[in-house]
């Protein structure tokens, strides 16, 4: 009997060690994000649903991340002129400092959601969406299903063009 306890204790680790460190794949439902904005406003992902929407893993020290932002700000800017309340960013800020990131967010004129819980690579959304580096994106189609993985410049505007067409 305690043979079969050892064995299924094992198991039962093991399987969630593994589970964590399964990189989510297409088609499957993107993990809820519930957050904090900067003005310290809840935010949660899925009140997002009936949207397509790009959630964007970034910091403030990180350069291509911060190289990335006028880019996403042309997109953004772009599809909700042409689709209003069809396409919304979530940006994910892995930052530790509240100030660097809110000077950014208003350096870089942005004006998507913006969410952090200001625990650096230990935030559990990290671990949630199993972030080994950053910049790192996925798209998630209007039933909160992951349609595309780190997509980004060109590849990821012709995407979301063909998308919504």
């Amino acid at each position: 009997m305690r043979r079969i306890v050892c064995f299924f204790l094992t198991t039962l680790f093991a399987s969630h060690l593994f589970a964590q460190n399964t990189p989510l794949e297409i088609g499957q439902p993107a993990p809820e994000i519930s957050l904090p904005q900067p003005d310290g406003t809840p935010f949660s992902l899925s009140s997002l649903q009936g949207k397509l929407v790009l959630i964007d893993f970034w910091a403030t020290w990180c350069a291509p991340c911060v190289e990335e932002q006028p880019e996403l700000k042309v997109l953004y800017d772009k599809y909700q002129k042409a689709n209003p309340g069809k396409f919304e960013i979530v940006g994910v800020s892995l930052d530790k400092s509240k100030e660097n990131w809110v000077k950014a967010i208003d350096r870089f004129k942005i004006d998507w959601i913006q969410v952090s819980d200001l625990m650096f690579w230990k935030s559990p959304v990290a671990k949630d969406y199993r972030i080994e580096e950053l910049p790192f994106n996925m798209l998630m189609d209007e039933q909160g299903t992951i349609i595309a993985i780190n997509l980004h410049g060109k590849e990821l505007a012709d995407f979301i063009s063909n998308y919504v067409r």
